[in-house]
């Protein structure tokens, strides 16, 4: 670790290993390589004279990249592309002079991109898949568990604990669909020169167009794509880079609401986020558990929600067939903004799978405010024992004034089932009372919808997905 110039947070403490060479210089040579193969190839199956013996040259040189050489060339001629072209050509000197032929730098550049982001956005696909896979196991352990619920952070009807996942879960369900979308339309750009219009290969093929048309649909085959994008100026629309970092936005925005929600229950004592054996909360008090984990996700979450703008920016202010302003801003908020989103999918597998429910505290919670929630059992229990709906509905108003008063005021427990009972009008010992005050009452339908999601939504989707399964979160820090 360099300890004398400033060294990315994403990569030293964030980020997989696995999502950092995606975006590594490595991987782009790498992928450069096969591109200019994939173009000799193209080329040479389509009539030009190009042999196979410099191909079989090309690709003996894949992998064994001369960095050395390509760095020395760059400090003279300051042009990146054309460095590894001279570089790749001092390993084939016999295909030295096919390198590159008809191309742009965009043509390595852009689908570069679009190919690494494509493989980052599998990879993002397989965290998320495997988060949504443990919080399914969560919601089925606690369908069943009663907990208080909130609305606008004030105690509300009661579900439970299993239930509320569910709603985490959906959250990245709708994640995932705007995900498995995004990579299906993924496309390379193809070969289309300087302008987009594709005169060198004119030039090159003496004018026949049915030929020309072939280049692109075989160079994306090649690749592994299903086609290119049928039209561009000499880069692809940054459109595309909108729509990429809009979807980690989505899951950023899923992840931070999650986080908020266990950040909550940890105050309350009811859910806490997995704390190590010798994990330190806090420098001076010593006796703190601090949910880390998830304020982290929350604190790289907002990172990612306010990187998508960079995409939107830059794509709105290209000029005409391009510009270079992108290409700064993409070297950036491209991959910071999976490297981000990598290590908020971590941070989530590693909370959900190690997530801890206090039963007790969370039934001490909702027995505390229960006798507000179970009135109207109360008072249509009254009605059966004779008593008048509107005047007992008035009296349990009262009723419930003066417990909340006593509750709040005087920091006393909960009494309205004592004043209830007292109180004739009710006609209801506190016996008959208590025997209304079951959690499960309450729930509604709760661990019925937990039980028809998994099973309608995330279980067929988890099948389907089912090669993905079963890794796990290392956290750095």
């Amino acid at each position: 670790m360099s300890t004398d110039r400033y060294v990315s947070p994403l990569s030293e403490r964030y980020a997989s290993r696995e999502m950092q060479y995606i975006f590594s210089p490595d991987k782009k040579f790498r992928t450069w390589r096969r591109l200019w193969i994939a173009l000799a190839e193209t080329e040479k199956e389509l009539g030009l004279n190009i042999t196979q013996e410099q191909i079989d040259e090309l690709k003996a040189h894949a992998d064994d990249i001369n960095y050395d050489v390509a760095k020395e060339r760059e400090r003279l001629v300051r042009h990146d592309v054309m460095s590894h072209v001279y570089a790749y050509g001092v390993q084939c000197p016999k295909a030295k002079g096919i390198i590159h032929l008809g191309a742009t730098s965009c043509y390595v550049g852009d689908n570069t991109d679009i190919i690494v982001m494509t493989e980052a956005l599998k990879l993002v696909r397989k965290k998320l898949v495997n988060v949504i896979a443990e919080l399914a196991k969560f919601a089925r352990e606690y369908k069943e568990l009663p907990t208080l619920a909130f609305t606008h952070f004030q105690p509300a009807q009661p579900t439970t604990v299993g239930k509320r996942a569910t709603l985490w879960m959906q959250e990245f369900m709708l994640d995932l669909e705007d995900l498995e979308y995004v990579i299906s339309t993924m496309k390379l750009l193809g070969s289309k020169g300087t302008t987009g219009t594709q005169a060198s290969f004119l030039e090159l093929f003496d004018g026949d167009q049915e030929t020309i048309d072939k280049i692109d649909p075989m160079i994306a085959e090649k690749m592994g794509f299903k086609e290119c994008y049928p039209v561009s100026g000499q880069t692809y629309s940054r459109k595309v880079d909108t729509r990429v970092l809009n979807v980690l936005a989505g899951i950023a925005a899923s992840a931070h609401k999650f986080s908020n929600d266990i950040r909550l229950l940890q105050h309350l004592k009811e859910v806490e986020e997995p704390f190590e054996k010798n994990q330190i909360g806090s420098s001076a008090m010593a006796y703190k558990r601090n949910p880390m984990r998830s304020e982290r996700i929350a604190s790289l979450s907002r990172y990612v929600m306010v990187d998508a703008l960079n995409p939107a920016i830059t794509s709105a202010t290209q000029w005409f067939e391009r510009t270079l302003d992108d290409s700064a801003n993409k070297r950036l908020s491209i991959p910071e903004g999976f490297l981000a989103i990598d290590g908020i999918l971590d941070l989530c597998l590693n909370v959900v799978d190690g997530l801890v429910v206090y039963p007790k505290v969370i039934e001490k919670h909702l027995r505390a405010e229960l006798p507000f929630m179970a009135t109207e059992n109360i008072m249509m229990d009254a009605v059966k024992a004779g008593g008048d709906r509107q005047e007992l509905h008035e009296r349990i108003r009262e009723l419930s004034m003066e417990a909340a008063k006593t509750v709040k005021a005087e920091g006393k427990d909960n009494n309205l089932l004592e004043l209830i009972a007292a109180d004739p009008a009710f006609n209801l010992s506190l016996e008959d009372l208590e025997k209304s005050m079951e959690p499960s009452r309450y729930t509604g339908r709760a661990a019925v919808q937990v039980d028809a999601f998994l099973k309608n939504v995330v279980d067929p989707m988890l099948e389907s997905h089912k090669d993905l399964l079963g890794m796990t979160a290392e956290i750095n820090v």
